[in-house]
């Protein structure tokens, strides 16, 4: 199997990194068929996933140095990539490796980074994600492996019916196309996010509202197991804090 990877990664790769191979939608389509041409019949995640592990035990060591993959306005979307890679992490309790090597999981990954961004290829969001993990910048949470969600949901404030909103107890964000805003804890998210969307009790969220208004707002809505001690979403709420710091629950 190793040989047939190598030899499908030197046909495809066109100079660039195992990493690129896998996160670029065409790169990764002409790998997995050079793949299947050599026999491999492996799932696209287990292929994916045995070329990321080579390249990390140094099974590709000798190969030319990698063409370097880089794009100018990545500022723009990047912290939209970081919410999506957040997002399914939460939600999945996966790291962004197994979201990149998985179609179905990327595919949502591309997805959600699109409505908080739009505009961007799904490379630009991936590489983008990828750029972050190596710069330490996508530590893993806590939380999400120790108190897994019932669900996670990500909308657009513009789509959200507030009476159709989950009574169910959980944390919740408020996140711009730049920056987190707000992170909260309720044991009723439909009562507690009514009272946001009506006018926020946190002054800094309610002034950014009326000033800017909810177009490009997203709600992330984290829902927690029925009978979750309100210590644990408090110790949740504070972790999410901690590493994400939202500007109108951090003082400056």
């Amino acid at each position: 199997m190793k040989t047939a990877i190598i030899e499908a990664l030197n046909v495809v790769s066109n100079g660039y990194s195992s990493d690129r191979v896998v996160a670029d939608p065409e790169l990764n389509q002409c790998f997995i068929k050079e793949c299947r041409l050599r026999g491999l019949e492996n799932s696209v995640e287990d292929l994916n996933r045995a070329l990321l592990n080579l390249r990390k035990a140094g099974g590709l060591a000798g190969r030319p140095r990698a063409k370097r993959t880089h794009f100018s306005d990545e500022d723009e979307y990047k912290f939209a990539s970081e919410i999506a890679a957040r997002f399914l992490e939460r939600r999945y309790g996966i790291s962004l490796d197994e979201i990149i090597c998985n179609p179905d999981k990327v595919s949502e990954f591309d997805d959600v980074a699109a409505r908080i961004v739009p505009g961007y290829s799904p490379l630009q969001y991936r590489w983008a994600a990828l750029g972050l993990r190596k710069k330490k910048k996508l530590p893993p949470e806590i939380s999400c492996r120790i108190v897994p969600p019932v669900n996670v949901i990500n909308q657009p404030i513009s789509e959200i019916i507030p009476d159709e909103l989950p009574t169910s107890q959980g944390l919740y964000l408020f996140i711009s196309s730049n920056q987190l805003l707000y992170v909260g804890e309720t044991e009723n998210l439909r009562k507690r996010l009514k009272k946001h969307l009506e006018h926020s009790d946190n002054k800094g969220l309610a002034r950014w509202i009326w000033e800017y208004g909810t177009e490009d707002l997203h709600l992330e809505m984290q829902i927690l197991k029925s009978g979750t001690k309100a210590s644990v979403r408090k110790a949740i709420e504070l972790e999410l804090i901690r590493s994400r710091q939202p500007i109108f629950n951090v003082k400056r």
